[in-house]
């Protein structure tokens, strides 16, 4: 089917009670298993492109973006595409162009007015695109960035951030962490209640990959809808290709290891959209 905007995918799950689960793409494996999964769980998803893949495949957004806009077209469930973690404004610019409908555009490590200014003229500038735009209040943890792994969100410095900018979307630091290959977080569910009180758009949780299932399940109960997904696909990913490639008799066409790969992600995904569901 076509693609579908993320507005459309946020705004429903945000009627049915239910999260939204945003996977990273780093190859088309990751692309693929996605949308498999998505498939076999009945349920849409985003695919999101962040500015470090992006820079991993020597810088250009188009090649990678047109690969994986002709899968997701072919899928039989929503799906939307997204520009992750974007800082540069010359990448920022080229979303409306190449399929996004919408962006997370990241200034959380400038201070605090600076990233409102900047937050506020990258919002302008998608909603004159038709892109719906995410922003993050100082960094979610596991990137070295404003906010440690212990960081929290004031909500009301996060009402009054929304209300400056004009972002569609918010991340916030209620205990998860960027690049966690263990399920280790344990989330403030008080804090995330007062921050769905008083923060009138869409949360997203960062670093869900560590979080456990369960509190997975209770965030989205409380009110966040965008859940970011990544390590926890490139663990099931690595460890297979690691565990194929560690037999004496290890194949050396890639598509042996490759193949599994993209079967152990597309599983690891199925059970996290079943996560994220609240009929289940």
């Amino acid at each position: 089917m076509p693609l579908v905007t993320t507005r459309e995918i946020i705004d429903s799950a945000r009627r049915d009670g239910a999260g939204v689960g945003a996977f990273n793409v780093i190859t088309l494996e990751h692309a693929e298993a996605i949308v498999m999964a998505a498939e076999s769980a009945g349920r849409p998803v985003i695919l999101q492109i962040s500015e470090n893949a992006v820079k991993f495949h020597f810088g250009l957004l188009r090649p990678i973006t047109m690969g994986v806009t002709e899968i997701a077209t072919r899928a039989r469930v929503p799906v939307s595409l997204h520009l992750d973690h974007v800082e540069d404004q010359e990448l920022l610019h080229q979303a409306a162009d190449a399929g996004f409908s919408s962006v997370m555009y990241d200034a959380s490590k400038k201070a605090y007015a600076d990233n409102v200014a900047d937050t506020r003229d990258a919002a302008r500038w998608a909603r004159d695109h038709g892109l719906w735009l995410e922003a993050e209040l100082g960094e979610i943890g596991g990137k070295n960035g404003a906010h440690a792994p212990g960081a929290r969100t004031d909500p009301d410095e996060a009402a009054a951030y929304v209300a400056e900018t004009g972002v569609d979307s918010l991340a916030v630091a209620i205990g998860s962490s960027h690049a966690m290959a263990v399920q280790t977080a344990d989330l403030d569910l008080d804090l995330l209640v007062r921050l769905r009180d008083r923060v009138p758009v869409p949360l997203v949780l960062h670093g869900s990959s560590g979080v456990p299932h369960d509190q997975l399940r209770s965030a989205v109960h409380h009110g966040m809808v965008k859940i970011n997904i990544g390590t926890a696909l490139n663990v099931a990913y690595t460890g297979t290709v690691r565990e194929i490639l560690s037999q004496p008799d290890a194949p050396i066409d890639p598509r042996k290891y490759l193949g599994p790969a993209r079967d152990a992600m597309a599983e690891t995904i199925t059970h996290l959209l079943g996560v994220l569901d609240p009929r289940q």
